[in-house]
Parts: C-alpha cells; structure tokens; sequence
C-alpha cells in the first residue's frame, strides 16, 4: 500500500537519555500531525553514537519506561528507532526496534560491529545474530543499522525473506572530501542507489547530524525508489524533517520492469555457498 514516510534527521546528544527522549516525542508529534504513517530515526537516536565506557549507563531494557512510551506512541504512528539495548544476562546491543500499533513488530541487533579507522563498537558491544524480514501495515520490511548495510549478505537475506523495503538507520561520520560533500556521503549514495536497483526494493535511509568528539555527522537522509533513483535526499549537515511519499505503484512497475528478484535463484545460491564453506572447511 501507499505511505508516508519521515525521516527525522535530528542531532541526539550524547549520553543524554531523557534529553533525546524529549527531542523524539516532539519529532513523533509533528509527523503525526503532518499525516505522516511512519516515522525513522537514526541508528541510536536515544543515546548517541560515540557511546565507549558510557554504554552501560544509557542501555535501555525492553522494559523500561522510555521504551514502553515510544510504544504507546506507535499506536498513531509507526516508528523505527535506534538506541542501547540490555538483555537480561547483560549483553549490551546495538538494536532497533519497529513499532506499530502500541506494539514491537520487530527487534535487529547490529550484526556488523565496525573496528576500522574511528570505529570501535566491538569493544563496547555484542554481536546480533540474524537478519529477519517483517510484516508491517505498509508490506514486509527488513531493517539494518549503518555498517549491516555495506555486507551485501544482509540486504539480500532480507529481500530473499521477503522485504520489499529496507530501512537502514545510521550514524555516518563524514570521511574524506569528494567535491562539495563528504566522501562518506558519496560513498553512501552509491551503495544504497544499487542496493535498491538490485534487489528491485525501496531504501529508507535515516542519517544523523551534529559533532561528537570532534566528529561531524553529514545527514543527508534520503528515500530511493526500486528503480535505484533518489526521489527525496535531506540536507547535508544539519537536522531535517524529510517527508517521502512511498507509492506501491513504482515497486510494482520496476518489479514488471526488472524482474530481478522473480528471477533469482535462492536454491544454487545456497547449493554454492554450501561448497565454499565446506571447502573452506576442508
């Protein structure tokens, strides 16, 4: 079906819980009333990024009161939303959650913990475990946090279960200079413009913005339509409130169009990698 969709590209303060709660209620409240059906944020908007000794003291159980009233939200509005996650044997994830009709739909761990250049989450962080697409009201979706999305596994798991649209909720640092922009963004345009052309499915990507330890976050939030064409992009640098109006139409047309995912072949792909791994074994 046909939807509106949000996506609040917003400066969460680091460590700051309840600030960022306050800061995502009044995000919520205005896509509301702007008759939006869905509203994204970025990858751990309730806590902020550069997290390292700080993320036990900002984990939220499933539980808790500031994740149990974002649920009472989504009984008027869908959400995906990023933040620190607590189990009950104290791991501490990078998770996301889908909430819909005052319930969670879905829960994705980041299983992609980066370690390269500025990136430290392993140390921090535990592992997530799988990829699983979801129904929701607006058809089945797949979800992935920020460095999920470069492993090109996680984005066709999630279509071969069935997702017609992946939100990706990030929080990318800007990283080299390419023209007037970073080269991360560039670099992001690419990856999710093909992603969507491949797999013959929407993107909802939501960046972040504002400084961390002297680290700048470019933003530049955007929805690309199945044919891998960028309908609406966010402003670079700065919060934004991008409002993408996502028509089953032109999912439908591409997938007549390039019929990519009628064509491929889950079985030899699974035949192949059965080798691989058992050669690898050997």
């Amino acid at each position: 079906m046909d939807f509106t969709a949000v996506l609040a590209q917003i400066k969460p303060k680091l460590g700051c819980i309840a600030d960022n709660l306050v800061l995502i209620e009044n995000q919520i409240i205005k896509a509301r009333e702007a008759g939006a059906d869905l509203i994204v944020f970025p990858e751990l908007a309730l806590s902020g990024y550069f997290l390292k000794d700080l993320v036990p003291e900002v984990a939220l159980r499933i539980d808790s009161p500031e994740i149990q009233k974002l649920i009472e939200f989504s009984r008027d509005i869908s959400i995906a939303i990023g933040f620190v996650e607590e189990t009950d044997d104290f791991h501490f994830f990078n998770s996301a959650l889908y909430l819909e009709d005052g319930e969670i739909r879905h829960l994705h761990r980041k299983v992609y913990l980066p370690t390269y250049g500025l990136f430290d989450e392993q140390r921090y962080l535990a592992h997530g475990t799988s990829f699983r697409a979801f129904d929701t009201k607006f058809g089945r979706f797949g979800m992935l946090i920020c460095e999920d999305m470069w492993h090109l596994s996680a984005s066709y798991i999630l279509a071969m279960d069935g997702a017609t649209t992946l939100l990706c909720l990030s929080s990318s640092p800007s990283r080299g200079i390419e023209g007037d922009s970073p080269g991360s963004a560039s670099s992001w345009q690419k990856l999710t413009s093909t992603t969507a052309l491949f797999l013959n499915s929407r993107v909802l990507y939501c960046n972040r913005v504002g400084f961390e330890d002297g680290v700048n976050f470019w933003g530049g939030s955007e929805y690309i339509a199945p044919s891998g064409e960028s309908i609406v992009r966010g402003t670079l640098f700065e919060e934004d409130f991008i409002t993408a109006w996502v028509d089953e139409g032109s999912l439908r047309r591409e997938r007549i169009f390039s019929p990519m995912m009628r064509d491929e072949n889950l079985f030899v792909t699974m035949q192949e990698l059965g080798r691989i791994a058992g050669e690898r074994g050997r």
